[in-house]
């Protein structure tokens, strides 16, 4: 295996040897940007000894998984198989053998302070910020500070001697574009500093170039490039086109923040309290289910943390006896605390409906007394600030997430699986939201940390 240059790898790779410091790559998934990076760190590594290089993601976990398990080895071993190396699995760097001394990469996320402030504690000839658009602007501001070590780097003439001259310090970025309100757009298309709005002091100095998926089908499935062409219009644009999307005013949730705080290997906490939402809606039995409207049915969990965690979406499109069964599976499955269901739509059937797929489950009718856009609100900060994570990938019900705005629904049809979510967030955080609920019925007691169970 060889580390083989797509002719779109070979474009970006002129402006990265270029005359700019701050260089960003842009583009889809998979499109080659990390790892064209990580191969010019590994060789700026091994041309200067006793080099100092940084790649930081926004959450370290992210970075040990995609970059030192993953994009850094590959790279290493088909461009530069014969230089040998070794990871420091305590610290997390990667040291390098270069003549007679040794050039370090140090691996970390912006997340993590203590390691933040260790990495912060060297100087770097090379920092690469990796899929900058989940890095706040004040981070970039700190880690650029310490682009300064200076370091000669070996050079090989024609005439087979090598002489020595400074290398060139380079800051490196790259992203699936994100919006264009994010400092990135600012500061590399717009070339105004993002605080002060005002013009950059020297704009040469940043550079971009853009390169999608169809640009490296050498290194992709089909199957992945179908599975970018099936996503929606939004998503499509920007891990298939590598576009930026224009501001929506208003916009409760943005995928941004789902995808900066989402885990997907990481080991979750214990969850103190397990809530499953349902959000019905008139479907029927007898009726052909493509007719049905979707039943929104979701699992959450508040974590030891204090962050509430989303599990699963098993949202269906069915009548009560499929939708009720899937329900208390669901609760089983996930030995949940209680069953939270809106009771605006058909009320005491829906208790009726569960408790009869599943009896004796503890359930919750709540009333929506306030539009569903003004119950949303209150957790769409708690996105941004890391308190609600995504435990996997639900694409239907991020969707419908982002589609919230304080103008409306924007979206098609009704949001039902974000409607069951936004119910069990109310549950999961009763201090920040209170939803009005339907008085006890006869023949109900009232048990523990709020919740019902049928009586005897």
């Amino acid at each position: 295996m060889s580390f083989i240059l797509t002719p779109k790898q070979i474009e970006a790779q002129a402006v990265m040897a270029g005359p700019a410091t701050h260089i960003l790559l842009e583009g889809g998934g998979r499109s080659g940007k990390t790892s064209l990076i990580v191969r010019n760190i590994g060789l700026r590594a091994i041309k200067a000894p006793g080099s100092e290089h940084a790649i930081l993601r926004f959450r370290f976990n992210h970075c040990k998984a995609s970059i030192v398990l993953g994009t850094f080895p590959k790279v290493m071993k088909a461009a530069f198989p014969d230089v040998h190396y070794r990871i420091d699995k305590q610290d997390w760097y990667a040291e390098i053998a270069s003549g007679m001394m040794s050039s370090r990469i140090w691996f970390g996320g912006i997340d993590d302070k203590e390691r933040t402030e260790k990495i912060l504690g060297n100087e770097y000839a090379t920092i690469f910020l990796n899929e900058i658009s989940q890095i706040p602007f004040a981070s970039r501001e700190t880690v650029i500070t310490r682009l300064a070590q200076l370091v000669m780097q070996n050079i090989k003439g024609v005439d087979g001697k090598t002489t020595q001259a400074p290398l060139k310090p380079r800051a490196y970025y790259d992203q699936n574009p994100g919006r264009k309100s994010h400092w990135s757009y600012k500061m590399f298309h717009e070339l105004i500093d993002p605080d002060s709005k005002r013009p950059l002091l020297d704009p040469s100095d940043f550079a971009y170039f853009k390169i999608n998926p169809r640009d490296n089908l050498e290194h992709i499935t089909p199957e992945y490039l179908k599975i970018l062409q099936s996503l929606s219009a939004a998503k499509r644009k920007r891990f298939l086109d590598g576009e930026y999307s224009d501001d929506e005013a208003g916009l409760l949730f943005s995928d941004i923040d789902i995808e900066k705080w989402r885990i997907l290997d990481d080991e979750l906490p214990a969850m103190v309290r397990i809530v499953i939402g349902v959000d019905p809606s008139g479907a029927g039995d007898k009726t052909d289910p493509t007719e049905n409207h979707e039943i929104g049915i979701v699992a959450g969990g508040l974590g030891t943390d204090g962050n509430a965690y989303l599990l699963e979406d098993v949202s269906v499109q069915a009548g009560p006896a499929t939708w009720g069964k899937v329900t208390g599976t669901a609760y089983e499955r996930h030995e949940a605390n209680v069953v939270v269901g809106e009771g605006n739509f058909g009320g005491a059937m829906v208790e009726h409906v569960i408790q009869t797929a599943r009896p004796r489950t503890p359930y919750k009718m709540v009333t929506a007394s306030r539009g569903k856009m003004v119950r949303a609100e209150p957790f769409s900060a708690l996105y941004e600030q890391g308190r609600v994570r995504h435990a996997g990938i639900f694409q239907k019900l991020e969707e419908e997430l982002c589609n919230f705005s304080t103008r409306g629904y924007l979206g098609e049809g009704s949001p039902n699986r974000a409607d069951a979510w936004i119910w069990v967030l109310a549950e999961l955080f009763a201090g920040i939201v209170e939803p009005k609920r339907a008085p006890p019925k006869q023949g109900v007691v009232r048990r523990g940390a709020g919740q019902t169970f049928m009586a005897d």
